[in-house]
């Protein structure tokens, strides 16, 4: 219980740092672009137009709601943070326990048990994993609709999605126990591809291509990074549906209704927008999309 106590703080400290970084990812990723692009430098020295990046979007917001602006949606991400922590140690430790009870026979009956470090031992931890984090996110996705859509609603200058109690109401009243679930396929295959890349591929790295004088961190940091920008598509998509069509200005005209997670997914491919939000630096012009700047008209 202590340590389930100490994540929790851990994790709700982390959530508020980064939480400015993921209000304005999301307004990204749902094509709000308040700003024009400016004549910029890519990372090959080669000028291009660029939409503002990190600083100039977190500026704006301040410019129009303040510093407490930049933590709209705060409140609902937090609550789907503890939860989840609290769900994802419980289902672990029953996890643990059921394996204790099936290896102990095992080992009796001259069995052994798959070594630490080997190619089965990463797929046993990982499928226990897998099954947890799946549990924690079905039981905390309510309240990352609900976090998101709070997010969305600067765009319209709305306030429908005003506090935690108030928006599961309007949730329910509007779409049914099935608007709490919107975005929820896209989101756990991301976070199981995510998983299963990121260990497998740390697997290999530490068994096959670096010594071990390289650190762990290191390691395990360069598969993660890996696994996610492998599965970011499933992240945008996800948060996508979770908006979409939720009676907000961020629906049409402003942006579409897929019927589907896959219609979804079709249309950011069909249109080269699947990486859409994914960097907050050296941000290209979007696909479709036109600005105006100093009387000019940019694609």
């Amino acid at each position: 219980m202590a340590d389930a106590c100490g994540q929790i703080l851990l994790g709700s400290g982390l959530t508020v740092l980064s939480h400015p970084l993921m209000y304005i990812k999301v307004l990204i990723q749902v094509g709000h672009e308040p700003l024009p692009p400016s004549l910029g430098r890519n990372l090959f020295g080669r000028q291009v137009h660029q939409l503002p990046g990190l600083f100039a979007y977190a500026k704006h917001i301040i410019q129009i709601d303040g510093k407490a602006g930049l933590f709209n949606g705060l409140v609902p991400r937090l609550c789907a943070g503890s939860i989840g922590t609290i769900v994802h140690s419980k289902v672990l430790q029953v996890g643990l326990n059921r394996s204790q009870d099936v290896i102990t026979p095992l080992v009796l009956g001259g069995q052994q048990k798959a070594v630490e470090g080997s190619l089965q031992h990463v797929v046993n931890e990982t499928t226990k994993e897998m099954i947890a984090r799946s549990c924690a996110t079905v039981v905390t996705h309510p309240f990352h609709v609900i976090t998101l859509r709070c997010m969305v609603q600067f765009i319209g200058r709305e306030t429908k999605y005003s506090g935690v109690f108030d928006s599961i109401f309007t949730v329910y009243r509007e779409e049914g126990i099935l608007g709490f679930f919107a975005g929820l396929i896209p989101r756990l295959l991301g976070d199981v591809l995510s998983l299963w890349i990121c260990n497998l591929l740390a697997h290999l790295i530490n068994t096959y291509a670096i010594d071990d004088s390289v650190c762990h961190f290191f390691r395990f940091s360069s598969a993660l990074f890996f696994a996610s920008m492998l599965t970011y598509p499933f992240v945008l998509v996800s948060n996508l549906m979770a908006v979409n069509n939720c009676f907000l200005e961020v629906c049409p005209p402003y942006a579409s209704v897929y019927p589907t997670w896959v219609d979804c997914w079709r249309h950011l491919s069909r249109e080269g927008n699947m990486s859409r939000g994914n960097s907050l630096f050296f941000r290209k012009l979007p696909a479709g999309k036109m600005y105006a700047v100093d009387q000019k008209r940019f694609f």
